[in-house]
């Protein structure tokens, strides 16, 4: 028996965003739930959710999935640093946003992967909307690896664009490798307590998390993972989203379980309006 998903959102707190073709991009049936409703279990299907979504399979979806409204908002930009040049695409209000998501790519990626329309089913697309119809900035960057250097250039980032929006809420978008970013900026004491969440997407788990100035911030956390996936196995992040709960039960941490999704499926799947409304809520 399929359990209904519901948005649960503060009753003195509007939704962050409003809606935006939820009946193309809101999760299909769930297959379980758990941990009052933390812990969902989603009814993937490749046949249906890329073979049937795609006109040509992982590379473009049809045409009623994308909306190139965004573009108009769109600018290649680039920042000048210490370390040298910071290349970054920037689509939304720049000035006195309302929210800022940064999404950070994986090994292999750049910026142009989270403003691709056409491709991971055009759930990019989808945000790139959600940002530019409800005065919010989404930001994607090169940075120059996963260690120090790279932290330190998706900081600077952050840094420079809450100048311009001091008030918005910095959502952290992580995929797989790109994790490394946001675990590491969980740490960081005076950022940490600024942001409005932390969203794995087919990532690893970092157990110093549990000491960091994050987790003291109580900085919502998503986590968003194929049950197949190859690269970083399900049963280890599952079992750090326990160790979470644990140390709070109260915690505001959500995991979604794509069934038979692989290593990318989260990207794919993860529903935007409903994850940054929830971590706008708490």
């Amino acid at each position: 028996m399929c359990l209904a998903l519901t948005i649960l959102v503060g009753a003195s707190k509007s939704p962050l965003v409003a809606p935006y073709k939820d009946e193309l991009f809101a999760y299909p049936s769930l297959l379980a739930s758990a941990h009052q409703g933390a812990y969902l279990s989603v009814d993937y299907r490749a046949e249906r959710d890329i073979r049937q979504r795609d006109a040509i399979p992982e590379k473009q979806v049809k045409p009623r999935y994308v909306d190139l409204y965004p573009r108009k908002y769109q600018r290649d930009l680039s920042l000048e640093t210490e370390a040298g040049r910071l290349p970054h695409i920037a689509v939304g209000t720049r000035e006195r946003a309302r929210f800022i998501v940064v999404y950070v790519h994986g090994q292999g990626g750049n910026r142009t992967q989270g403003m691709n329309d056409h491709t991971f089913g055009g759930n990019f697309n989808r945000l790139k909307n959600l940002a530019a119809r409800n005065d919010g900035l989404y930001l994607t960057v090169d940075f120059s690896n996963f260690e120090a250097a790279g932290v330190s250039q998706v900081k600077y980032l952050i840094h420079k664009f809450r100048e311009l929006s001091p008030r918005a809420p910095v959502f952290v978008a992580c995929g797989s490798m790109g994790g490394r970013i946001c675990w590491a900026l969980a740490q960081d004491k005076k950022l940490a307590p600024r942001l409005g969440g932390l969203i794995l997407l087919g990532s690893h788990w970092d157990r110093s998390f549990l000491n960091s100035a994050a987790f003291r911030s109580r900085v919502p956390i998503y986590f968003g993972h194929g049950s197949a996936d190859r690269v970083f196995p399900i049963e280890t992040q599952e079992a750090f989203f326990r160790s979470i709960r644990s140390k709070d039960p109260a915690y505001p941490v959500r995991f979604v379980r794509f069934e038979t999704g692989s290593h990318g499926t989260p990207i794919r799947m993860v529903d935007w309006r409903d994850t940054l409304n929830w971590m706008g809520s708490v």
